[in-house]
């Protein structure tokens, strides 16, 4: 391969060096901010906010807090100002920011590769009860989200969380986000490899890191072991997915790219095999690239799939090796397929040690305070000092001896944590919505949870695996793009021509087998209120007319538009 030079648009043909000229990249000198983003981060890193927080906010009140750190840069310390309640869907793109702002906030709890004791679970229970009305959802990025947060609290809350060892750091803000790992990592009878090492590295490394606190836009990681393909590595900046190199042994093979929103692409692989121990070496040279080569002049564009798309995996590997690792990257092997369609551990299933794990379903990743706190209380009291969250709004219990196995989940299911789901329960996935979300257009918890109920009595036979992903806007939180069903939140015209709540339907996505996006049938818009009859009316054909061990995914891919409607 060519020799990369700084300018890295100098080896592309020249229709394209004009095209990137002005894109904000620091790598081709570019540092004067070319928008409000860049400008308010330039004027002061986003990890500063904290000791105002501390000092200022938390002591006079929210109408304190200045507009720069309110909308920004508190994000770098997981908080965002929540909706105010009572604004409907239509409004949600007329309004200015300060309109749509409510005086509670929304906080991210971070937890990197889902990994909690019982101990760290009882204190997110505890903090929820006290100080967020008790909400505390479960995220499709293995964290917990709170909401009602005052700003008069947020420095007891830090105390508390850091007691324990947890934290908000960078759960927002244009930095490394929650880093993904398997939720069985170390456990699990068929893991090729444990990720655990790496993580906690790269945490200690470049969590709350200067250097690394000013990239042009979020910033997401994925590292798992698992021959289940359990972090949705297709769809993060970057990701190590675990493999057998045929010399080498255990390592992981290395993604960059991939990313949903209103612009979604597939992860590609740059063919390279990383061993465990330098998986924080080639992440920093990844991260290192996003901040000094990524586009910073349209939010928009300043995602690391937009680089990637217009570099290509070659020219990516070849500036990592020759720019910022120093050395060449071993050739390697791409994951395997998985085997099975679900990736969630829900079930009971035997660690490599001859305990059991038990993931259990909550309803579209909805807890309490008081549930987790329970949680953490029948964890311990089978046995267990480990629980683990993924990153599909499930929760796991370790290390459970198989004679408590039955008593466990008898407790869960108590809690309605269901241990044994519906395909219904078990696929159906939502993001926050319209209920806290300032982006939101419709809801989506609640229609989320109906519709689990409605489709177990209807279809009270159907097995097989499905994932039904809701979102409350274009945005893609709840990965719609890539589900089975997926719902995209917009206002739409009922049958007497009212504007109502409703989604934009896309069909067969997938990720792990044969990752690929759904396709959207023209004109296919839903109300809310006849979605379970649609999807019923959809899964009815799909059963009728699928093939011998057909996916819902492929079916979709191949049905005409009328059994689709």
């Amino acid at each position: 391969m060519a020799t990369t030079p700084q300018n890295p648009g100098a080896s592309a043909p020249r229709r394209k060096v004009s095209r990137h000229r002005g894109e904000g990249q620091w790598a081709a000198g570019h540092f004067t901010p070319l928008n409000g983003n860049e400008q308010a981060k330039k004027d002061d890193d986003g990890l500063n906010v904290r000791t105002r927080v501390e000092t200022i906010y938390s002591k006079r009140g929210f109408d304190s807090i200045d507009p720069g750190d309110l909308r920004g840069r508190m994000r770098w310390w997981g908080l965002y100002t929540q909706r105010r309640p009572g604004i409907d869907g239509g409004r949600t793109a007329v309004l200015e920011p300060e309109e749509l702002d409510d005086e509670y906030f929304m906080m991210r709890v971070r937890i990197d590769g889902g990994q909690l004791t019982t101990r760290q679970l009882r204190v997110i229970g505890e903090i929820s009860q006290e100080f967020a009305r008790g909400t505390a959802d479960i995220t499709d990025r293995q964290n917990i989200q709170y909401h009602w947060i005052r700003i008069e609290d947020v420095p007891e809350i830090w105390e508390r969380l850091e007691a324990v060892g947890l934290s908000t750091t960078e759960a927002c803000g244009d930095v490394p986000r929650v880093v993904l790992g398997s939720p069985v990592a170390g456990i699990a009878e068929d893991e090729i490899v444990d990720g655990t090492p790496a993580i906690e590295e790269i945490h200690r490394r470049f969590i709350g890191n200067k250097a690394f606190s000013n990239l042009p836009r979020k910033f997401k990681t994925a590292i798992s072991g698992s021959p289940l393909l359990d972090v949705v590595h297709e769809i993060n900046d970057v990701a190590f997915v675990g493999v057998e190199h045929p010399e080498h042994g255990p390592g992981f093979d290395l993604w960059v790219g991939g990313g949903l929103s209103t612009n979604p692409k597939i992860g590609v692989r740059l063919g390279a095999w990383v061993p465990l121990a330098e998986v924080p070496d080639v992440f920093e040279g990844v991260l290192s690239i996003f901040r000094d080569y990524g586009y910073r002049r349209l939010r928009n564009r300043a995602r690391l799939k937009f680089l990637v798309a217009d570099w290509g995996a070659e020219k990516f590997r070849q500036v990592l090796q020759d720019e910022y690792l120093k050395r060449e990257l071993l050739d390697g092997p791409a994951p395997a397929q998985p085997l099975q369609r679900w990736r969630d551990h829900v079930g009971v299933h035997r660690q490599k040690d001859g305990r059991f794990y038990v993931g259990f379903a909550p309803r579209v990743g909805r807890v309490d305070g008081a549930t987790l706190a329970k949680v953490a209380d029948l964890a311990e009291t089978h046995g267990s000092g480990r629980v683990r969250t993924t990153a599909e709004q499930k929760m796991i219990v370790l290390d459970v001896t198989e004679d408590q196995v039955d008593s466990l989940v008898d407790g869960l299911r108590a809690l309605d944590l269901i241990v044994h789901p519906s395909p219904f329960r078990r696929g159906t996935m939502a993001c926050t919505g319209i209920e806290f979300c300032k982006l939101a257009i419709v809801e989506t918890k609640a229609r989320g949870s109906a519709l689990i109920d409605e489709l177990e009595r209807r279809l009270p036979d159907f097995e097989e695996p499905l994932t039904i992903n809701l979102n409350g806007c274009p945005n893609a939180c709840a990965r719609i793009q890539v589900a089975d069903i997926g719902l995209k939140g917009q206002l739409v015209l009922d049958d007497q021509g009212r504007q109502v709540e409703g989604y934009q339907v896309h069909l067969g996505g997938a990720l792990g087998l044969e990752a690929g996006f759904g396709r959207k049938v023209r004109g296919l818009k839903v109300t809310s209120d006849e979605l379970p009859d649609y999807i019923e009316r959809v899964l009815k054909r799909f059963q009728a007319e699928r093939e011998d061990g057909e996916r819902f995914a492929a079916w979709a891919a191949r049905a005409d538009e009328e059994a689709l409607s």
